[in-house]
């Protein structure tokens, strides 16, 4: 039975939570509705306020009153910096290169502090002025919590009347509607753009410092919120701020009372609720739809047929002489994400469909291989067909319920429905929770060959690479691929010659899904487990890493990014979280000026040598 004091209580921790969501995605709200930048770095951003609190109090001795100020301001300071330095560049191209970007610093920042502080935890002791609390007879409330949700409504309340009701508002809005205009008047637009960023940044700072008291200050504690906080600005409206307040303390409520009625959905019903209202509401509660900004990029054609030809069977031949010469399990390793980044580059380099989701088939295939083949006995090649198989039918579902969308609206849904896949894992017996599923048999291919040999589990993955990699060429050299480049290039074109091209994406939705299907299932086979990092946002982060660094639009491309992550990530593994912050300064040097990618880029010299003039293609949907 359901005591009032159990509901009071999960009410009031509702309460703080929804004051951290509304002020985390105030300062989301804040920065893409005045500079249409989508800022991933905000929960690095969240979680430098919270160590900027504690290390004034460790280092300087500075208490939590005069950190409340110091700490957001110099957070802020430090989102100035990232803007002039990294986001003035990529104002006049489509929202996803700022999400890629953001995404990349992210991995930059919070790479650093792990390397530094490790991941524990650090506790913050609450100011003596808020020690204590009231007793209600039905519950206990700390001063403290009060004090986080009065002041984070004031803070919400105050930002939202300043931005809409008073004349700095307006310039603000005119400046980024209209900037030309704007700096006819006189008005300094790229310094007021500037401030605007780290005014959103400071809020994040703030947020930080805040919750420092009630949850210890750790390098991850940006990592287990930004999902929840994106969500919840999505409902609001992504260039809504009023929107980012009321669905933040809305939903933090929902997610404190579903915790009382029904606790195994508290971590997925923000993502169950986004979904549902951006299939009824596109833009969110509050929002209105954001226009594309795009720009076209020159990118290289494709090689010559028989240069392509002639590239493939040599890295074919080179591939059954490798495991002779490099160590097999990083090169099993290297093809099973090669595989993945195939599958991502299908969907977005020729189906221009951007997905944030992709972690979603390929670790859920992983799953449901090592659960078959380790408690139902199945064969390896059986195994990896009903990987792609579950691949599959998850494409099936979030192409159903994302293909309607476009753009970042449809990034953010397969982002969403991906979330649910993880906290499903997190919370189903047969995943067996944070342990994963391990030591899965790689059994007996076809019954006859022994795949715990090396060599035979090496070939093995090879096989199914090549496979999926002829099946892709054959996709995309189909008439269905060729329709699928119209599609990309000019929908509306493709939609007045008659081809219904949600149907179009919808299918290289399943299609790629089949193939992340299947690398996730030959993974488990190989390494034999299964575990969360293969279902979570950071992996779909990774495979984005792997596409674009070698490039978008390439059959070859997504392999060799895949091969140079593997192999940053094997041999820099002694070094803690250094690949992290490798990867992530490389992931916005390609944002920055390398969006061609590594094979892009050698496609592009080769055709300049050529004397023949580059192939316009539009940039990300």
């Amino acid at each position: 039975m359901i005591s009032a004091q159990m509901l009071a209580g999960q009410l009031v921790i509702g309460l703080i939570n929804g004051a951290c969501y509304a002020m985390l995605s105030l300062g989301l709200a804040v920065i893409f509705g005045l500079l249409n930048i989508i800022n991933f770095t905000h929960a690095a951003q969240y979680m430098m306020g919270a160590f900027g609190a504690w290390m004034l109090l460790k280092y300087a001795g500075i208490g939590y009153w005069p950190s409340l100020v110091i700490a957001p301001l110099v957070v802020g300071l430090t989102g100035i910096l990232i803007e002039r330095l990294f986001l003035r560049h990529i104002y006049k191209l489509d929202h996803l290169y700022g999400f890629l970007l953001t995404f990349g610093l992210t991995l930059v920042i919070e790479g650093a502090f792990r390397q530094a502080y490790g991941t524990s935890g650090q506790p913050y002791i609450i100011p003596a002025e808020l020690q204590g609390g009231l007793n209600l007879g039905f519950l206990f409330l700390p001063y403290y919590r009060v004090w986080v949700i009065v002041f984070s409504l004031a803070v919400c309340l105050g930002t939202w009347y300043a931005i809409e009701k008073t004349r700095l508002g307006a310039t603000l809005r005119a400046a980024t509607e209209n900037p030309a205009l704007v700096q006819a008047f006189g008005i300094n637009v790229p310094r007021m753009i500037t401030l605007t960023y780290g005014f959103g940044v400071v809020l994040a700072g703030l947020a930080g410092v805040m919750v420092a008291p009630i949850y210890q200050v750790g390098s991850l504690m940006g990592s287990n919120i930004i999902a929840t906080v994106f969500a919840v600005v999505v409902i609001g409206g992504l260039s809504s701020i009023r929107g980012a307040i009321v669905a933040g303390f809305i939903l933090g409520v929902v997610e404190g009372l579903t915790k009382v009625f029904y606790p195994e959905a508290s971590n997925t019903v923000i993502f169950v609720i986004m979904v549902i209202v951006l299939l009824i509401k596109p833009a969110g509660l509050f929002g209105t739809l954001v226009r594309t900004v795009s720009e076209q990029s020159v990118e290289a054609p494709r090689p010559a047929p028989n240069l392509a030809r002639a590239t493939t069977l040599i890295l074919v031949a080179a591939a059954f002489a490798a495991p002779f010469a490099f160590y097999p399990i990083f090169l099993m390793k290297a093809m099973c994400y090669a595989l993945f980044a195939l599958a991502f580059g299908l969907l977005l380099g020729y189906a221009g469909v951007m997905s944030f989701g992709h972690a979603a088939f390929f670790g859920g295939a992983a799953y449901v291989t090592a659960y078959a083949m380790k408690f139902w006995g199945l064969t390896p090649e059986l195994g990896v067909l009903l990987g792609a198989a579950a691949g599959a039918a998850l494409g099936l579902a979030f192409g159903w319920i994302a293909i309607r969308r476009q753009g970042i609206y449809l990034g953010m849904i397969t982002f969403s429905l991906a979330q649910v896949v993880y906290f499903y894992a997190v919370q189903a017996r047969w995943t067996e929770g944070e342990d994963g599923l391990q030591a899965v048999p790689r059994g007996h291919l076809f019954g006859l060959i022994d795949l715990n040999q090396p060599l035979n589990v090496y070939y093995f993955v090879l096989a199914v690479f090549l496979l999926c990699y002829a099946l892709m060429h054959r996709i995309i050299h189909s008439p269905f691929g060729q329709v699928l480049r119209a599609i990309r290039d000019n929908e509306p074109r493709a939609t007045s010659l008659g081809y219904t091209t949600d149907h179009y994406k919808l299918i290289a939705f399943v299609l790629s899904a089949a193939l992340a299907g299947a690398a996730g299932a030959t993974k488990s086979i190989v390494f034999q487990f299964a575990s969360l990092s293969d279902v979570s946002w950071s992996m779909s982060g990774l495979v984005v890493l792997m596409a674009i660094l070698g490039g978008v639009g390439t059959k070859l491309g997504p392999v060799v990014g895949a091969f140079i992550i593997v192999a940053m990530e094997h041999y820099l593994a002694e070094l803690g979280s250094w690949p992290t912050i490798i990867q992530g300064a490389v992931f916005v040097f390609c944002v920055l000026t390398f969006r061609r990618g590594v094979v892009g880029e050698l496609l592009y010299l080769f055709e300049r040598r050529s004397h023949a003039a580059p192939v316009l293609t539009p940039s990300l949907k």
